[in-house]
């Protein structure tokens, strides 16, 4: 049955957006009236029709009913001209339906809609599109930056992207044409960053500052400046840095002309990471602790066999075996030798040796970019403090089979060794690396965006899953078609100051064909796989952690098991046997189209759950949660706090360490400090760094935190209320045990030398940069 259409009344020019797009800066309210039948019962759809020339933002419609409760629809859509669509714009309430309980008359609405969100695959994608389709990617290089397509590859595989369209480069017909500006790299106008504006100044750095700032930087900057002392960049905190503040980055970026002089200071706040003591950052302990505390601490793992072996082919890389020895170890090992480190879990490695060694050659050609693969290996003490005791710098032979490895111990304490500093030097700039490429974009936004587009495709709005999902994809394509637009693109900001420059994505796609696996992305299966715990039935979550200090870790699975238990209610809600979870058609089809299609490169590849049970659709739906939330919160917003300060995480090295007898390391010998700074970021770099980490690091005033929803009106199942209303009850708990925990003395890898508490799986987080917060998702 279907009413009669209604008008809204004063719908007057006055009240309607005038430009192009809209941008309100508050929400108006309409009343309507409908007569209907007294038989009429609950409605569950809504069309609505615009005539108007401009689109406008749907929020909630609340329909009241006489002897009825409300009955609620959160839209949250633009709404475009009737023009631009082939059928009405369809929004369903918040009682939502499995597919076989889909009442009769909403059964080919909630079809209908579907098809309409999938598409048929051709065709530019316009504004005011609403589909959801896959591509691979080949929007990465320009005319004269080529780069290959990822995707759709045996030797380059990667997670899918938004399709978009666009006309394909008349050169090279795999590889679509880059466009000017980043509003027109489509996504459907509902994931564009919120359209509602906020009056907190913090809101527009967000929006603003990587499309004008940074290419300014950029501009200001083209001589590629040097820093003359460490001393001079802490003092970029004290006295800023100059800004030409009439430049219009996006006029003039293709311009042979330089930017005006400098007319303004831009101020950046000081790290905490240096906030307390400026030189704490600087010792072997606090390198160490930011491996289990720092802004990637998903990467270190415990030493099972020694040597280490490579496992990369020995007909090019040669021995396998590491060039570390026990000689170099064991005399910092508190007087244990490897086998009984080894058997009591004492022994560490933080190991990008197979990562980067088929890259070094490659990126060692270019004159501003050089590399190792690294190895650390590190010593647990009876304080429960890593050391680390030895490092191992790798380079491939240029001209035969074979790998030229040197190994690195550090000295005495007390004393300043300047070979082992630059050692530390180009693990961190590899750990940035890795951390941006791998632990961050890969393993967050990349390996996310495919199971978003799936979301939609194949789950009505009407489903249960779809009401549970979307608010831990909010923004998420947003950031990510920026990124393709100004972060990982060719020439953009991760390739001009980070050391894998041109192949920083290769290096990502490597690391998704060699050891990106679905199961292996929930903490308690990457924590085992990593030898960082072990399995326990005694213990609290069912793990045991080999390092009890370990912040990341500890906190960690709280959440996940908050998460955990949160989506088994509602699994158990929803699906009252694991037959029902089987014949869901809607269910099977979602997560066929993520493997075979989104993954489509990996889904022959081990570690992929079947959705056939209520157990395994519960490990499913909480290791997608905890990517888009947690995961995402423990690698991005510490970036500003940890890296910031360029010396404490240099993103790019720029010389090899020199051997002995030769004129580098007379140079070396003469003024270390000079030699030190000409190998890391310069000055140029760091600047670039130092906003780019702020910008990511910062919270917008709309973020919504992992137990939080956008509207009390969200579902209308009191049960699922209720047992949502006990996760946001442990959220809060958990708050409470971070707090507890960095007031704990004797957890000493929690604050660090640097006396910089772990906070960044601290759930709630006011707006701006505060080292804290779990959003929902992945929103930046």
């Amino acid at each position: 049955m279907r009413t009669s259409e209604v008008v809204i009344e004063n719908w007057t020019e006055a009240n309607s957006p005038t430009s192009n797009h809209i941008a309100l800066t508050n929400l108006s309210k309409y009343e309507v009236n409908f007569k209907v039948n007294k038989e009429f019962g609950e409605p569950g759809a809504l069309v609505v029709k615009n005539f108007h020339r401009n689109e406008f933002l749907l929020k909630e419609i609340t329909v009241e009913l006489p002897n009825h409760p409300s009955v609620h629809f959160i839209c949250d859509s633009c709404v475009y001209n009737v023009n631009n669509y082939a059928a009405d714009r369809i929004f369903f309430s918040n009682k939502v339906y499995v597919p076989k309980k889909t009442p009769a008359g909403l059964k080919e609405l909630r079809e209908n809609e579907l098809a309409l969100i999938r598409g048929d695959g051709t065709g530019e994608r316009k504004e005011a599109d609403r589909i959801y389709d896959y591509d691979v990617y080949n929007d990465l290089g320009n005319k004269r930056m080529k780069r290959p397509v990822l995707g759709n590859s045996d030797e380059h595989p990667y997670p899918r992207r938004m399709r978009t369209g666009r006309q394909r480069c008349k050169t090279d017909p795999e590889v679509e044409n880059r466009c000017q500006q980043q509003t027109n790299f489509y996504i459907p106008r509902d994931e564009r960053y919120t359209m509602v504006k906020s009056e907190n100044l913090q809101e527009d750095a967000i929006q603003s500052a990587s499309r004008k700032l940074v290419p300014a930087i950029h501009a200001l900057y083209s001589t590629q400046t040097e820093f003359e002392s460490l001393s001079e960049i802490a003092d970029l905190f004290k006295k800023g840095v100059a800004m030409p503040v009439s430049w219009n980055s996006e006029s003039e970026s293709d311009s042979d002309h330089p930017p005006p002089a400098c007319e303004t200071i831009l101020m950046y706040p000081t790290p905490k990471v240096i906030a307390v003591d400026e030189k704490a950052w600087a010792m072997d302990e606090e390198f160490a602790r930011e491996m289990l505390a720092g802004l990637n601490p998903v990467v270190i793992s415990r030493l099972r066999e020694f040597p280490i072996k490579s496992t990369l082919d020995e007909a090019t890389y040669g021995n396998p075996m590491s060039a570390i020895t026990a000689k170099h170890i064991e005399p910092l090992m508190d007087g244990m030798e490897v086998p009984a480190a080894l058997a009591e879990h004492k022994l560490f490695v933080l190991d990008y040796h197979d990562a980067f060694l088929p890259f070094v050659n490659k990126i060692n050609e270019s004159p501003t970019c050089k590399a190792y693969a690294t190895r650390t290996v590190l010593f647990l003490t009876k304080e429960g403090i890593l050391r680390p005791v030895a490092i191992e710098l790798s380079l491939p032979h240029e001209t035969k089979p074979g790998t030229v490895k040197r190994v690195f111990t550090p000295p005495p304490i007390g004393m300043k060794d300047w070979m082992w500093e630059l050692a530390k030097a180009h693990v961190l700039a590899n750990d940035a690396g890795y951390h941006q490429l791998v632990s961050h974009w890969l393993r967050s936004h990349a390996t996310m965006e495919p199971i978003l587009i799936a979301t939609h495709r194949q789950l009505s709005s009407l489903h249960p899953l779809h009401q549970a999902l979307i608010p831990h994809f909010k923004n998420t394509l947003d950031i990510n078609a920026a990124a393709r637009m100004a972060l990982i693109n060719a020439g953009g900001v991760i390739e001009m100051t980070f050391t894998p420059h041109a192949y920083a994505m290769q290096i990502s796609s490597a690391a998704y064909k060699q050891s990106w696996r679905f199961d292996e992305q929930a903490l308690p299966t990457d924590l085992i796989k990593r030898g960082m715990a072990v399995p326990d039935d005694n213990a609290e979550h069912g793990l045991r952690l080999v390092i009890e200090d370990y912040p990341f870790a500890v906190d960690g699975l709280e959440l996940w098991s908050a998460i955990n238990a949160w989506v088994q209610d509602y699994v158990n809600l929803v699906y009252a046997s694991d037959e029902l979870v089987r014949s869901d058609t809607e269910l099977q089809s979602w997560w066929t189209e993520v493997r075979y299609v989104g993954h489509g490169d990996k889904s022959d590849a081990p570690g992929w759950p079947t959705s056939d049970s209520r157990g395994s659709l519960v490990d499913i739906l909480t290791t997608i949660v905890w990517i888009a939330s947690c995961h995402h919160a423990a690698v991005n917003f510490g970036q500003y706090e940890y890296a910031g300060f360029m010396p404490n995480h240099p993103t790019m090295t720029r010389r090899l360490i020199p051997s002995q007898g030769t004129p580098e390391f007379y140079e070396l010998q003469h003024d270390p400090e000079a030699f030190y700074l000409s190998t890391i970021s310069n000055e140029t770099q760091a600047t670039v760094i130092m906003t780019t980490t702020e910008v990511l690091s910062t919270h917008s005033s709309h973020e919504e935190f992992l137990g939080q929803r956008s509207t009390p009106n969200w579902t209308n199942d009191e049960k699922i209320l209720t047992v949502f209303g006990r996760f946001q009850e442990r959220i809060s708990e958990i708050e409470e045990l971070i707090k507890a925990r960095n007031n704990e003395k004797r957890l000493k890898n929690r604050y660090g030398h640097v006396q910089l508490p772990y906070e960044l799986l601290y759930p709630s987080s006011d707006c701006g940069k505060t080292g804290r917060g779990v959003p929902n998702s992945t929103s930046i």
